[in-house]
């Protein structure tokens, strides 16, 4: 208990696991927490301070099962292990066996294939204060990612929402609304620490980092280091990420659009979920990379868009690349564990299965698609760039000779034997048969001993404690422990050990037997894993190859799957361009579809969404239930899919780059935060008004309906101005407030649209569908009806509603009324010049009406006074 006591105040807030023989056992309140976690009993053990101690305890050999459990409940488990075996205790003459924490276990540094999620990524995420903003950096000590990036104060939510990382730390004055990020404090002088745990003399080579930037990296790979029991993991190159062009998207946006996550938590029911084809965990884990990070370039879209079209048009190189795909181990992961040297002989086998894998896709994509979708080795369709690299990657797999060294059927653990083939090494082979020749010479010493002692039932037994013995019934073995016979020298019965049903014997001759057989196999275990080591050694050599190999393996997996989710569905490849152009035609919900397709439901109602310049404000009106939120979200998801180098659910799609994407759709409060609903809409709202431009996308619903009908309107109506007159965003704005379809005449480029109900014999029937114009009424009292409102209730309802009808009949239209609502009063004399420049739209321009523009704007100029 003394040590448990000291482990424990190293680690006081980890669950300790301490290793007593064949179990882990929990004590004092580790043991309540983990009873609870896990559904154990609590025993007791000893006293301390008067009292019994509580105790827990888990079998050793099926620790990982319990382990996932906790980590995914978010408890920190130390391991507290045995350093030495019984023997050596007593040889140091100590009171009893060495204890150590070797490893502590968070949902940030888990590296067992039982504790992780095999399709997404396990991060660990440092952030540190840094001037007016924060450096993060990000790791995945399963797979050797390391990523780096420096946000101003107002981006660190969207990066957390967009790494959603499995552990944060938090440096000093960093306060985060996560209620798990624990606090850290980063290593003095960080880029020589940091260099230092990546072992290389400087940190030039990997890039440009801000001083926060690299205080993070060195709290993050320090925390790393620390939670292997020292021992560094191998990392790839710090990657600043800065510079890349991903589309910006807040937590409130991920949050309502659903896209790794559904709004519950969950990973159903979202868009990572419908649209994940995938055959491997690496593909997983990269597709889901890739929704969360949506690119902006231009031209590194429109290279996926030419991989994924390469695959949809040769059916052929995609079911052979699908074919080598399916299965394919994680070689990544594996590779980490073998970096911490916490691997077992399959992670061996997986790089080596995996470098097989490698060469069949290889072939897969040098077949390629020739007329009519056949193959055509001659290269009717060369392959795009993407696919030709990743394709020179694989040719680059390192031969690591691991097909002839390792067996074919391997053991879960490195110290069982059998891992390495026979025939690879000499010496292995040797020491295996003098090990296995033990079945044959224990067959002769008992037939010897049966003989010799006059007992034909003998028979020779291993026993754990033991050795070999000589087991003889007990009715036979009373005659030989009376009056033992006489035997050949070293043949002389030895009593060992007396049962109810049998008495077991040893001899010189026995005894010596046994200590060869077991000299034996103890050699050729040391031989194996001598073996083994060197193996691992030849891995690590290769590491950069391999993780290049992973990488490529995991891109051809999503492109592949993006070609097979394409061809299944008729989903189109989108035209990108540069402008602010956005036209979908026939365009669908890819979560909704797929739950309809899943649950044999009717037909998705697929609708077009028009945002061109000239109509780019979409004021949409229409009853609940008939697919506003649906329609809303899906037009947004369309951006998501196309600028993460997918296809899109459409018949046609024209869309310009999106640099920010805003959804503010649904209603939720913050409880624990004290906001109510309409707190949480406003802040939501407030967010896209000081954030969108003109390249932005934003869908919002129901703005202003949380408060007073006046107060709601007012806000709405001037957030529906603010979108139209200075952000200038592609947006598309539902609301129940009908007051709103009175700006169409006053907003140029606002377009009204509705969604169509028809009511046929009372009952109302939502087409789910979407046209120009505004909705008619509201549809509330029929809504009501079908959610089950009494009888009475509604009728009454309807008696109000007509009385409240007969009353606005007699009002001035809102627009004419308010001074609230009406235009700004045009000025006396209104300057020509900006008039004109406010008519002009860049985005629209071709360079020769560009030009035109110019000489306009330099006659209106005024003529200087002399």
């Amino acid at each position: 208990m003394a040590q448990w006591f000291a482990a424990k105040a190293a680690h006081p807030d980890a669950l300790l696991f301490f290793r007593m023989g064949d179990f882990y056992e929990m004590f004092f309140e580790d043991a309540h927490a983990v009873a609870e976690a896990l559904d154990l009993a609590v025993a007791h053990r000893g006293e301390h301070g008067g009292k019994p101690i509580p105790m827990a305890g888990v079998p050793h050999h099926a620790a990982e099962a319990y382990l996932a459990r906790l980590i995914r409940r978010g408890f920190r488990v130390a391991i507290c292990d045995q350093m030495e075996s019984l023997e050596e205790s007593k040889k140091r003459r100590a009171p009893t066996i060495r204890r150590e924490v070797v490893r502590l276990i968070t949902p940030g540094t888990v590296t067992e294939e039982a504790l992780l999620d095999g399709g997404r990524p396990a991060w660990l995420m440092a952030v540190v204060a840094d001037g007016e903003g924060f450096g993060a950096a990000w790791l995945d000590v399963s797979t050797g990612a390391f990523c780096t990036e420096a946000v101003g104060a107002d981006g660190l939510g969207a990066l957390l929402a967009r790494i959603d990382p499995a552990e944060v730390l938090a440096g000093p004055g960093v306060v985060l609304a996560r209620e798990d990020a624990r606090p850290a404090i980063p290593p003095s002088a960080p880029a020589a620490h940091l260099a230092r745990l990546l072992g290389v003399a400087t940190l030039d080579g990997f890039g440009s980092f801000s001083e926060g930037e690299i205080a993070a990296a060195a709290m993050a790979a320090d925390y790393a280091a620390a939670s292997q029991g020292g021992r560094m993991p191998r990392l790839l190159p710090p990657d600043p990420q800065g510079g890349q062009e991903v589309l910006a998207m807040d937590a409130a946006t991920r949050k309502s659009l659903e896209i790794t996550h559904s709004e519950r938590g969950t990973p159903r029911d979202c868009l990572l979920a419908a649209v994940d084809r995938t055959l491997t965990a690496a593909g997983a884990r990269e597709l889901a990379g890739r929704l969360a990070s949506p690119l902006t370039s231009l031209a590194a879209i429109e290279a996926r868009h030419d991989a994924v079209a390469w695959l949809l048009a040769a059916p052929p190189a995609r079911r052979l690349l699908r074919e080598a795909l399916k299965g394919a181990p994680d070689m990544a992961r594996a590779i980490g564990r073998i970096a911490l040297d916490r691997f077992s002989p399959r992670d061996l086998a997986a790089i080596r299965d995996g470098i097989g894998r490698a060469g069949q896709a290889e072939a897969a994509l040098s077949q390629r698609p020739g007329i009519g979708g056949g193959l055509d080795p001659e290269g009717a369709a060369p392959l795009p760039a993407l696919l030709a690299a990743a394709r020179g990657r694989l040719g680059a797999a390192p031969d690591l000779g691991l097909d002839a060294a390792l067996a074919a059927t391997l053991p879960p653990r490195l110290d069982d034997p059998g891992s390495i083939a026979p025939g690879y090494d000499g010496e292995l082979d040797a020491l295996r048969r003098l090990r296995d020749d033990a079945r044959g010479a224990i067959a002769a010493m008992q037939m010897d001993l049966a003989q010799a002692w006059g007992i034909a039932s003998l028979k020779i037994r291993h026993h754990q404690q033991f050795g070999y013995l000589a087991e003889a019934p007990a009715a036979v073995a009373e005659t030989l422990l009376r009056a033992p016979p006489k035997t050949a020298e070293g043949y002389a019965p030895i009593h060992r050990q007396t049962m109810a049903s049998a008495v077991r014997f040893t001899c010189t001759a026995l005894a010596a037997l046994d200590r060869r057989l077991s000299e034996a196999g103890a050699e050729a275990a040391r031989r194996e894993a001598l073996v083994l080591r060197a193996l691992r050694e030849r891995v690590l050599a290769a590491a950069e190859p391999i993780w290049a190999l992973a990488a490529a393996l995991a891109a051809l997996d999503v492109e592949a799957a993006a070609a097979e989710m394409a061809a299944a569905r008729g989903w189109c490849r989108p035209v990108m361009t540069g402008r602010t152009d956005f036209c979908v035609l026939g365009g669908r919900h890819p979560v909704v579809e797929a739950a309809l397709a899943r649950a044999k439901g009717p037909a998705f109602v697929p609708n077009d969404c028009d945002l061109s310049p000239g109509r780019r404000l979409c004021l949409l009106t229409g009853p609940n239930m008939a697919g506003k939120s649906t329609y809303l979200r899906q037009n947004a998801l369309i951006v998501v899919l196309a600028q993460a180098g997918m296809f899109v659910p459409a018949t046609e799609a024209r869309l310009g780059i999106v640099d920010r994407l805003f959804s503010r759709v649904g209603a939720a409060d913050d409880l624990a935060g004290g906001r109510s609903t309409f707190m949480v809409e406003m802040t939501e709202t407030a967010a896209i008004l000081h954030q969108a431009g003109p390249r932005s996308f934003v869908v919002l619903d129901e703005v202003g309906r949380g408060t007073a009908t006046w107060d709601g309107l007012a806000i709405a109506w001037a957030v529906l101005e603010a979108l139209h007159d200075r952000i200038r965003a592609r947006a598309i704005f539902a609301t129940h407030f009908h007051e709103l379809t009175a700006l169409a005449g006053r907003l140029p480029e606002l377009a009204p649209a509705a969604m169509q109900v028809r009511e046929h014999r009372g009952q109302v029937v939502f087409q789910h569908s979407v046209a120009p114009g505004a909705a008619e009424r509201s549809w509330g009292l029929h809504v009501a009806r079908l959610a089950g409102v009494p009888r009475a209730t509604l009728a009454r309802a309807e008696s109000v509603l007509k009385a409240l009808e007969q009353r606005a009949r007699g009002l001035t239209p809102l627009a004419e009324e308010l001074p609230l609502f009406a235009p700004p009063p045009p000025t006396a004399s209104p300057d020509p010049l900006l008039a004109a420049l406010d008519a002009l739209d860049p985005d629209t321009l071709a360079p020769r009406e560009a030009l035109e523009a110019i000489y306009t704007l330099k006659a209106l100029r005024p003529t200087p006074v002399p």
